[in-house]
């Protein structure tokens, strides 16, 4: 297996690890799933660095149900990632006037962020593994210097 295998296979299963833990959390906090909407197909371009790296990365809007508050799903969020081996640290941010719990995650490099307010029924997921190059970096070739530009003539 070369190097670009190894690294697409990594990156893949970063990848799967993040889809099923985005899977789990979105049907426990949320009502009316629609995993259609949950798109982890094929990495994308992460950044303008050669030579390139890619990531997975996906954002699921959900609601949540209507008994529940935005700081009770967001404890809840915090648990179900505590107890499936995440770090998880929970915030509260300002965002067009609007206040929101925030829980972040980080596993194995992947990360998830899940925000929740009580001004609306919304619950977002957001979720990216880390990014990765999948080939070795192209030595860039210098043009050899031709004769004529070297100073030699020939006569």
């Amino acid at each position: 297996m070369d190097e670009t295998s190894k690294a697409r296979g990594e990156l893949d299963r970063l990848g799967r690890i993040l889809r099923r833990q985005l899977v789990a959390l979105i049907t426990d906090l949320t009502v009316r799933v629609h995993l259609r909407r949950l798109s982890l197909d094929e990495p994308k371009v992460a950044d303008g660095c050669e030579p390139p790296r890619y990531r997975y990365a996906t954002e699921y809007q959900g609601n949540r149900p209507a008994t529940a508050t935005a700081a009770g799903r967001a404890s809840r969020a915090a648990f179900l990632l505590r107890a499936a081996g995440w770090d998880v640290t929970a915030s509260q941010e300002v965002d067009d006037g609007r206040l929101w719990t925030v829980v972040l995650a980080h596993r194995e490099g992947n990360s998830i962020r899940i925000l929740t307010s009580d001004d609306i029924p919304a619950v977002v997921f957001r979720g990216q593994t880390p990014a990765l190059t999948l080939c070795r970096p192209q030595p860039v070739q210098q043009p050899e210097p031709s004769a004529l530009s070297a100073g030699v003539r020939e006569s």
